[in-house]
């Protein structure tokens, strides 16, 4: 069996920054046990298996260990794939169906592609022994959302020179944040993204994590437009918008790799 295969470093218009995720374009449904080798032989963060059907595509992310419920950067790389191999029409809207965060969109926007994911609230949290041993009321504030701790600490400066105990954070995933206030800086906020438990230590640009920080920042900063940079070895960019219980993510896309995965039964 052949699976059309690409390789595509998301929220970036530059190869070898943003986020790499793995795309590969499904004939028929495969076993979840293929899935997850197919994950863990590419070992990205996330790879996304789509399968086409009557109203869109059916849409699964792996990591190298576990499936994940949302994944932001590896379906701007399934839209981006699409587009760019001329699959679907640039100007259709395209639908992805996924079992645990309902349909999603993608749809041009100039020279980026806009995800419409939903929104993940929040709700004020004391944060555990060993979050609290490695941050050491270094935090300005502690929410949690959904399935992972945004902690927002100080400064931008705070944040990109974190270093991070992967020790401390293996049974959590937590995002740190802050206010960009560097000096002539374009975005306003910065962020990081550890994900120890599905096996990613840190991400580089993480789409899921910008549902938690879109709510948590309108609120703190008073807009829902907000220019947003992840800071992390690869780093990334993308606009954010909060409208209502749903984030349009915006953001570029460039493919690095294209090939054919072949699984011999």
């Amino acid at each position: 069996m052949d699976i059309r295969f690409f390789q595509v470093d998301a929220f970036t218009h530059t190869p070898f920054s943003g986020n790499p995720a793995g795309v590969c374009l499904l004939e028929t449904p495969l076993p979840d046990e293929t899935l997850r080798a197919i994950a863990a032989e590419n070992n990205l963060s996330e790879t996304a298996f789509l399968l086409k059907q009557a109203d869109g595509y059916s849409l699964r992310w792996f990591t190298p260990e576990v499936e994940v419920p949302l994944c932001g950067h590896a379906t701007l790389a399934s839209a981006h794939v699409l587009w760019s191999n001329g699959l679907e029409p640039r100007e259709a809207v395209l639908r992805f169906h996924t079992v645990r965060s309902g349909l999603l969109t993608a749809a041009g926007n100039g020279q980026h592609i806009e995800l419409n994911f939903p929104a993940r609230p929040y709700e004020p949290v004391v944060l555990p022994t060993l979050l609290r041993q490695l941050f050491q009321d270094r935090e300005s504030s502690a929410v949690y959302s959904h399935d992972r701790y945004i902690i927002e600490l100080p400064s931008a400066a705070a944040v990109i020179d974190f270093k991070p105990d992967f020790q401390l954070l293996a049974p959590y995933q937590v995002v740190i944040t802050a206010r960009d206030d560097r000096e002539g800086s374009p975005y306003d906020i910065v962020s990081r993204y550890f994900a120890v438990p599905l096996g990613v230590n840190e991400d580089p640009v993480t789409g899921s994590a910008h549902c938690c920080l879109a709510p948590y920042w309108a609120g703190k900063l008073g807009k829902t437009s907000l220019n947003a940079y992840q800071a992390s070895a690869r780093s990334g960019a993308m606009q954010v918008e909060l409208q209502d219980d749903r984030v349009l993510l915006r953001g570029e896309a460039v493919t690095v790799i294209s090939g054919i995965f072949t699984i011999n039964h």
